[in-house]
C-alpha cells in the first residue's frame, strides 16, 4: 500500500513538474513571438518571393502580412518595417539596438575591413568619425571652401549639354552625363582629381567607382546561404578583389602626391590650390597625435571609398529623377521657372546661395525624395533582443525598413502616387525636415547613422536642379507631349529602367553668362 501510494505522489509530482515546463514553453513562446511571415523553404529561407527591385517585393509582402513582417533571406533571419509607426519604434526608440550595419564580404574586403566608417560597428571609432566628418570632412567651413569647385563642375556640366545641343545632338543621355558630373565634382572635393579627364589615372577611377557600386549593391549567395559561404559561384568574389587591388593601388599613388603636397601648404591653401580637399584634412588628422582615434592609411583609403561611392550615384539618379517628373508635370515646371526668373532673373545663374530664397524648388526636390529615395530601404542589424510592436526581434536580426513604402502610405500622404510639390507649400509641410526628425519623410535616414552628407547632397542636387530648370527646356523626340517612363530599375539606389533621354533647348544666351 505503502509502495502504492509513493508510487501515485511520484505520478503526480511528475504530471506537475510537465504542466510547468509545458505552461513555460508555451509563456515562453509567447513572450517571444515572431512577427508574421510567409511559408519558408528549407535553406533558401523566402528567397523564393524576393523579386529583383527589393522594396517593391517588400511593399507587396506587407501588403498581406502586416507593416511587420520576419523573413529569412537564406540563412539570414530579417524584419520588415513599413509603417511610420513601426520605422519609429526601431529608429528612435530602440535606436541604440540597431545602430549597426550588416557588412556583407565584398564590403568587408573593398572597405579594408574594419577600418571603414559607413560599416563599421557603433563604438569609439564611429563617433570619432561621425564626429569629425561633420565638423571637418564635410561641416560647413569645408563645404564653403570647396564650393568653387561645386560651381565649376556644374558649369562645365551645362557647357556640354549647350555643346551638344548646338551639334544637333537629340536624345542626350543625360543620365550617363549627370553621373559624369558627381563623379567629378565629389573626386574633385575628395582627391582633387576629374573622373572624365582623358589620362589614365582618371579613366581609373571612373571605371572603379562605377565597378564598386555594383559590386557592393549586388545580391551575394555567399553572404545569405550558409552552404554557399565557402563558394563564390557567381564569381564576385574573384571580381571584388581584382577591384581592391586596383583601388588600393590608385589610392595609393594618390595618398603620396597629397603627402608631398602637405609639405607645400599654408594655412588652410596649398600651392596652385585654393583650399585642402578631403584626403588632405584626413591627413592631418591622422598625423595629430592628440587625436582620440589615431587614423591609418587604412582608415582613409575606406573613408574615401564611402564617399566615391555614397556621393556620385545617389546625386545623380535623385536630378534625373527629378528632371523625368517635371517633363512630365509642365506646369510644376513652369512654376519653377517663374519663381527662378523673378528672384535670379536671366543674367546670371542660380548659386547655393539663391536656394534658400527658391521655396518652390525645394518643394520640387522633397517631393522627388518622397517618391524616389536614393536609398529606398534603410539596413540595420540588432545588436541585442528587443520587443518590437508587441513582436519579439532577436538580436542579430537584419532590419529592413522600407523608406520607399512610408513616402507613399495613404494614411501619412494625401493623393501618396501624385507628383505634388505644392503639398510642401499649402499643407503645412514646407517645414518638414528631411534628416529623420519626420518618420514618415526619410529620404537621408534618421538619427546616429542618418547619411553624413545631407547638406552636401542637398547642395549639388539642388543647385544642379534650378541651373538646368533656369537654362533648357527640355524635348522628348518629335512628339512635344511625350512622356516619360517612369518604371525603376534594379539596384540599391533606385535608378530608372531606362536611362533619361532629352533634347537641351537653350533659353537662355548662355555662352556669356557661362565664360
Amino acid at each position: 500500500m505503502a509502495d502504492l501510494k509513493n508510487y501515485m505522489i511520484g505520478i503526480l509530482f511528475s504530471l506537475l513538474l510537465t504542466s510547468i515546463f509545458l505552461l513555460r514553453t508555451l509563456l515562453s513562446r509567447r513572450a517571444h513571438r515572431l512577427p508574421p511571415s510567409p511559408l519558408r523553404l528549407p535553406i533558401i529561407g523566402h528567397l523564393h518571393l524576393l523579386g529583383p527591385i527589393l522594396h517593391q517585393t517588400f511593399h507587396k509582402l506587407s501588403s498581406t502580412y502586416g507593416p511587420l513582417i520576419h523573413i529569412y533571406v537564406g540563412s539570414v533571419p530579417c524584419v520588415v518595417a513599413s509603417s511610420v509607426e513601426i520605422a519609429k519604434e526601431f529608429l528612435k526608440t530602440h535606436e541604440l539596438s540597431f545602430s549597426s550595419r550588416p557588412v556583407s564580404a565584398a564590403v568587408h574586403y573593398l572597405s579594408f575591413g574594419s577600418a571603414d566608417f559607413f560599416f563599421s560597428s557603433y563604438g569609439p571609432y564611429w563617433k570619432f568619425m561621425k564626429k569629425v566628418s561633420m565638423s571637418e570632412l564635410l561641416g560647413g567651413r569645408t563645404l564653403e571652401q570647396l564650393q568653387h569647385v561645386r560651381r565649376e563642375e556644374i558649369h562645365q556640366f551645362l557647357r556640354t549639354l549647350l555643346i551638344k545641343s548646338n551639334e544637333g545632338k537629340e536624345g542626350v543621355n543625360v543620365h550617363a552625363e549627370l553621373i559624369r558630373l558627381t563623379n567629378n565634382l565629389i573626386t574633385r572635393m575628395t582627391m582633387n582629381r576629374r573622373c572624365s579627364e582623358l589620362d589614365n589615372d582618371a579613366v581609373e577611377i571612373r571605371e572603379l567607382i562605377e565597378e564598386i557600386v555594383e559590386l557592393t549593391g549586388k545580391f551575394n549567395l555567399s553572404d545569405f546561404i550558409w552552404l554557399c559561404k565557402n563558394f563564390d559561384l557567381q564569381g564576385i568574389r574573384k571580381r571584388f578583389e581584382v577591384a581592391r587591388v586596383k583601388y588600393d593601388s590608385m589610392i595609393e599613388k594618390i595618398i603620396k602626391e597629397h603627402e608631398e603636397d602637405k609639405k607645400s601648404m599654408r594655412g588652410d591653401g596649398y600651392l596652385g590650390r585654393e583650399a585642402k580637399d578631403v584626403l588632405h584634412k584626413l591627413l592631418d588628422i591622422s598625423d595629430d597625435n592628440d587625436a582620440p582615434i589615431k587614423l591609418t592609411r587604412e582608415h582613409i583609403k575606406a573613408f574615401i571609398l564611402d564617399l566615391l561611392v555614397a556621393g556620385t550615384h545617389t546625386s545623380a539618379i535623385t536630378v534625373e529623377w527629378a528632371l523625368a517628373q517635371l517633363i512630365n508635370n509642365q506646369d510644376v515646371l513652369e512654376k519653377a521657372r517663374e519663381e527662378i526668373d523673378k528672384i535670379v532673373g536671366k543674367r546670371r545663374l542660380v548659386e547655393e546661395s539663391d536656394i534658400p530664397n527658391l521655396p518652390y524648388l525645394q518643394a520640387i526636390v522633397k517631393e522627388t525624395l518622397r517618391l524616389h529615395p536614393a536609398g529606398p530601404v534603410i539596413i540595420r542589424e540588432s545588436a541585442e533582443d528587443c520587443t518590437i510592436g508587441g513582436y519579439h526581434i532577436p538580436a542579430k536580426t537584419r532590419l529592413f525598413v522600407n523608406v520607399w513604402a512610408i513616402g507613399r502610405d495613404p494614411q501619412h500622404w494625401e493623393n501618396p502616387f501624385e507628383f505634388n510639390p505644392d503639398r510642401f507649400i499649402d499643407n503645412g509641410l514646407s517645414k518638414l525636415d528631411v534628416r529623420g526628425q519626420h518618420f514618415h519623410f526619410l529620404p537621408f535616414g534618421s538619427g546616429r547613422r542618418g547619411c553624413t552628407g545631407t547638406t552636401l547632397a542637398l547642395q549639388v542636387v539642388q543647385t544642379t536642379l534650378a541651373m538646368l530648370i533656369q537654362c533648357f527646356d527640355f524635348k522628348i523626340g518629335d512628339d512635344t507631349n511625350a512622356k516619360v517612363d517612369m518604371k525603376e530599375g534594379e539596384g540599391v539606389t533606385l535608378p530608372r529602367a531606362h536611362p533619361l533621354n532629352f533634347t537641351p533647348i537653350p533659353r537662355l544666351d548662355l555662352l556669356p553668362i557661362l565664360n
